[in-house]
């Protein structure tokens, strides 16, 4: 039994220690540019720009193949920093802003058919057959996958509300010469 027991503690140290070497021998640096701009992405990996996630679209923006403009839930505030990022001049007045949104569920015409949580990518839309469903707040990403698939329109988009865990204080305006010495 200890036999076995050493045996398996060296074939751990020898194949952990191959798997070190091969992993600093074989390392391929990413692009900074690219972990940059996922990083100012919202991370919601809800596939609306027809990414399969954040980091596809970065790549896809860093090359040029794809606008500063495909992420929904960036708006336009994600545009314009990163066609800052990037150096590049975008037009913003097609671009279509409502601010963040999630899905909400009208209970009363809801018949609980559970084909708005089978398309769910974040799984924020509870309920069982024949059941009202409900939305996670906190999960939505806005993707409106959900809207889509519902046949009785019982699912509708509208702005995040306002609640204690996220309610941010409205900067004061500036009063000018109110700073004056």
């Amino acid at each position: 039994m200890s036999v076995a027991v050493l045996f398996l503690t060296l074939l751990g140290a020898v194949l952990g220690l191959a798997l070190g070497v091969a992993a600093k021998k074989f390392h391929v640096d990413g692009d900074p540019i690219v972990d940059e701009i996922a990083a100012m992405m919202p991370g919601s990996n809800c596939g609306q720009c027809g990414y399969a996630g954040c980091p596809a679209a970065a790549a896809a923006i860093a090359d040029g193949s794809a606008a500063v403009t495909l992420c929904p839930p960036g708006g336009k505030a994600l545009a314009q920093t990163l066609a800052a990022k990037l150096g590049i001049t975008i037009d913003l007045t097609a671009l279509v802003d409502d601010g963040p949104q999630i899905a909400s569920v009208a209970e009363e015409i809801c018949i609980g058919c559970c084909r708005c949580s089978k398309v769910c990518p974040t799984d924020a839309i509870l309920g069982a057959a024949k059941q009202i469903h409900n939305v996670i707040r906190e999960a939505c990403t806005g993707c409106g996958n959900c809207i889509d698939r519902c046949p009785t329109e019982a699912l509708v988009m509208q702005a995040v509300p306002v609640t204690v865990q996220h309610w941010v204080w409205p900067k004061p305006a500036m009063v000018p010469g109110a700073f004056a010495a």
